[in-house]
């Protein structure tokens, strides 16, 4: 099975290689969220390094109740008996394809592991581009069409992925668009996966988001963690919202015992997640007003720094939709042959590190390229503390240097 090192892990240790070689490379890769871990997280994380059991396999009860919590304030049932709490929503992610089994439909382009996953279990994506404009989120009839297609060609295709806000693009779906997937959904019996980790990190707090579970709870599955919202990502920990029962059929559509075989998947692989970082997430989850306010200001820093970076590929002939969630913008430039060419000029002769658009399902030809923003906040925790609390982020010296050489880079192509 050739399936190489995630894109995107391989692209930050390549550019952490060329620094260490006296490169001075501007890392635009990797999509960490490059901010400080709260101080109350690392006194609740400091309080429960003493619990060493391994714990129950969907997790601790404090963690699923507060996870459950967490979505019933956004107008989302969760019952915590269906809420499963994994390393990372990465693992719950792979842990649900294996799960579920049959093809799944992925929007294209989509974040690197989705496919890559799907790969590994021996499962084939069906990619389909997004409405005009959209991301995360295939374009409804004509998902509809190739789902038709493959199943008459004797493919069985269960499942529906779709990430809110998007990672690569960006972009937020439309909720017209999310709600006729969600009835396609329905139509095709498809099973729906909704990433929505970037969910807390929508720029504008009016933007109306809809989940698929706000339209079909019975059949969609959420996962989400830390790793961005409040920048957890080396303590691996995220959680899944399971479908609960149709109450007109009292049945899940993909057969009662999701939670079971999800949880035997889980066992063989991960056994339980690690116990002090659940702790912790509990006590995240229940949204106390100091993760509040640093969520809010966390929002407030990406979103600046994201338009600031989408404004001067703008100004270099970018053809670029303005971001709106998370810390990803996702530019095309007509003038290379494809998202390999311009990804390497961009390294190899202006020191600016992005990941070609192939790495995310796109087609070879097309000149884009995933953007990722957080790495310029700094390179120390004072100096990300600093980013995140200026009013004008980007007048800080090392903020402005970075978009300075990212600027000159791109005039010059």
């Amino acid at each position: 099975m050739d399936v190489p090192i995630s894109a995107t892990l391989a692209a930050n240790e390549e550019i952490a290689r060329r620094r260490r070689c006296g490169q001075h490379i501007v890392n635009l890769a990797f999509g960490e969220a490059g901010l400080p871990v709260h101080p109350a997280l690392r006194d609740a994380l400091a309080r429960a390094t003493g619990d060493n059991a391994y714990g129950p396999v969907a997790g601790s009860v404090a963690l699923r109740e507060a996870a459950a919590g967490y979505w019933a304030r956004r107008g989302i049932s969760a019952d915590p008996r269906l809420v499963v709490c994994g390393p990372g929503s990465k693992a719950l992610l792979y842990g649900l394809l294996l799960s579920l089994g049959g093809d799944i439909v992925l929007p294209r382009p989509s974040w690197v592991s989705y496919a890559a996953q799907a790969e590994l279990i021996g499962v084939r994506p069906i990619m389909i581009a997004p409405p005009p404009g959209e991301g995360g989120v295939p374009d409804p009839e004509r998902m509809a069409t190739a789902v038709a297609a493959a199943r008459a060609q004797g493919r069985t295709v269960t499942s529906l992925l779709v990430t809110l806000p998007d990672n690569p693009t960006g972009r937020l779906a439309r909720p017209e668009t999310v709600r006729r997937i969600a009835e396609l959904a329905r139509e095709l019996d498809l099973t729906i996966i909704s990433d929505e980790i970037y969910r807390d990190l929508v720029y504008d707090p009016a933007a109306e988001f809809l989940s698929p579970a706000d339209v079909a709870p019975e059949r969609t599955v959420i996962t989400t963690g830390l790793s961005k919202n409040l920048a957890l990502g080396g303590w691996r920990i995220g959680v899944a919202r399971l479908p609960e029962p149709d109450r007109r059929e009292g049945r899940l559509p993909n057969g009662p015992d999701l939670r079971e075989r999800l949880l035997a998947v889980a066992s063989e692989i991960w056994s339980s997640p690690a116990a002090p970082v659940q702790h912790a997430a509990a006590y995240a989850f229940g949204e106390p007003a100091e993760l509040v306010q640093r969520i809010a200001d966390s929002r407030r820093l990406h979103g600046i720094v994201a338009r600031a970076v989408a404004e001067r590929f703008a100004k270099a002939g970018a053809r670029v939709d303005d971001p709106q969630g998370g810390f990803y913008l996702y530019p095309e430039m007509t003038d290379f042959t494809g998202s390999a060419e311009l990804a390497s000029v961009l390294l190899e002769r202006h020191g600016v590190g992005v990941l070609p658009g192939t790495a995310f399902g796109d087609a070879p030809e097309t000149p884009r390229v995933r953007v990722a923003t957080s790495q310029l906040y700094g390179e120390s925790d004072e100096q990300r503390t600093a980013a995140l609390n200026a009013e004008d982020p980007l007048g800080l010296p090392w903020i402005a240097a970075s978009l300075g050489h990212l600027e000159e880079a791109l005039s010059r192509l």
